[in-house]
C-alpha cells in the first residue's frame, strides 16, 4: 500500500518489477510529449473574437432608471410626524 513512505517505496518497487525498469520515465514521456499549448495561447485572433462575443453577451438585464423622487408621509397631527426619506 503506498499510503505510507515505506508502502510507496514497496510499490516503485513492484512497478518497476513488472513492468520495466523504464517504467517512470516511459509515463514521464508520455506527459511530456503531450504538452503542447493549445487554445488561446496558440491563436490571439480567436481570443480577441471570443472575449467580443463574452462581452456582447451581458447576463445582466437592461439598465434602468431609478426616479428620484423622494417620499415624504408628514401627518400634520401632533401626535405623530413621520418623515420617510428614499435615496
Amino acid at each position: 500500500m503506498a499510503g505510507t513512505k515505506a508502502g510507496g517505496a514497496k510499490a516503485a518497487a513492484t512497478n518497476k518489477a513488472k513492468y520495466g525498469k523504464d517504467f517512470y520515465s516511459r509515463i514521464g514521456q508520455k506527459g511530456g510529449k503531450n504538452g503542447t499549448t493549445g487554445g488561446f495561447a496558440a491563436n490571439h485572433e480567436l481570443a480577441k473574437i471570443a472575449g467580443r462575443k463574452g462581452g456582447r453577451i451581458s447576463r445582466r438585464g437592461p439598465a434602468t432608471t431609478s426616479t428620484s423622487t423622494p417620499i415624504s408621509m408628514i401627518d400634520e397631527s401632533e401626535e405623530s410626524k413621520i418623515e420617510v426619506r428614499v435615496a
